[in-house]
């Protein structure tokens, strides 16, 4: 046990839990925190708490952020603006089920976005696992009634999920095509302070809008939750195992994302579990399995000894430094 506890496997497992803990709590503090404030003050207090883990190295490493400082302002906004604005938004109007589930599409976007910007190319598997994963979210978004599809009304929290994968899918792809050469910590402090401020104006707007959340226990619990756990602590663990298992082992761990969704939801939320998730579950399963196996999609140009194909940097090393849920 104690060779399993400190294996980078186990320290894998810990992030798609924690992320799964943020869509559940999430989920049921729905009503009591609005969606733009709980993402401005999850963020806020996880800056405090990685700023000065990163201040020894921001001297040194500050060139490089000056000189990549665009790249670090979309990878803000997209990923930590936009994607935990919708994410929190979705919860309002659907289940944390549906969240995990089609937060699960998000490898496969990520695929097609490759193909369309980097040129990528996808082949017959990798485009019938595409399908494949679409059919599942279609399947889960119509809540199994294709009835539901054809009056064109999925529950709004379905679309706002999909934009938050988008969203996330679209910051990957961005940290593929333009990397920035930065430790993990520190590419996590600048995101999350670029992010911050371009959150502070939509913040302010709501805040005159609606009236300020109020600082009970539960309020207060689930804020120092989503800091320290979802916001650092799986970041740590994650590129912790990254480190010593490799991106491409990692990455084969999201998938965790959706049980445990649906495991934490069915137990502390009493979500139904109904027969549209599990058959959507195993659709994405399918689709995902279809697109990243047998005959992985490759890239143009000629193979790079250091960074891969067209000599890219490897992608999941630092995707996944940021942004999840």
């Amino acid at each position: 046990m104690w060779r399993f506890l400190t294996s980078p496997y186990f320290y894998l497992i810990l992030p798609p839990l924690f992320w799964s803990g943020n869509a559940v709590v999430g989920r049921a503090m729905a009503m009591d925190i609005p969606p733009v404030a709980f993402n401005f003050w999850r963020w806020a207090l996880a800056l405090a708490i990685v700023l000065p883990l990163a201040a020894p190295r921001a001297v040194r490493q500050w060139p490089a952020v000056r000189a990549r400082w665009k790249t670090v302002v979309v990878l803000g906004i997209l990923g930590i603006t936009a994607y935990n604005s919708f994410l929190y938004t979705a919860v309002q109007t659907t289940t944390a089920v549906n969240v995990g589930l089609i937060s699960a599409t998000m490898p496969v976007m990520i695929v097609v976005l490759s193909w369309l910007w980097l040129g990528d190319r996808i082949g017959p598997r990798q485009a019938a696992g595409v399908a494949v994963a679409l059919a599942g979210v279609v399947l889960v978004v119509g809540r199994g009634n294709p009835a539901v599809l054809v009056a064109v009304a999925p529950v709004p929290g379905d679309l706002w999920m999909l934009g938050a994968a988008a969203a996330w899918s679209i910051y990957s792809v961005v940290l593929r095509r333009h990397p920035v050469a930065l430790d993990p910590m520190m590419l996590l402090t600048v995101t999350v302070a670029a992010g911050l401020v371009a959150a502070a104006p939509l913040y302010l707007y709501h805040y005159g809008l609606t009236l300020p959340f109020a600082l009970t226990p539960e309020t207060l619990a689930t804020m120092a939750y989503v800091a320290a756990f979802p916001s650092v602590a799986a970041y740590g663990a994650w590129n912790s195992g990254v480190a010593t298992a490799g991106p491409n082992v990692a990455g084969y761990y999201s998938y965790l994302l959706p049980v445990f969704t649906g495991l934490m939801a069915v137990g502390f939320l009493d979500e139904p579990l109904r027969w549209f998730h599990l058959v959507g579950l195993a659709v994405v399963f399918a689709g995902i399995w279809l697109s990243t196996h047998g005959g992985g999609h490759r890239t143009r140009g000629r193979p790079d000894k250091k960074f891969g194909p067209a000599g890219n940097r490897p992608e999941s090393r630092e995707e996944c430094v940021m942004g999840r849920d």
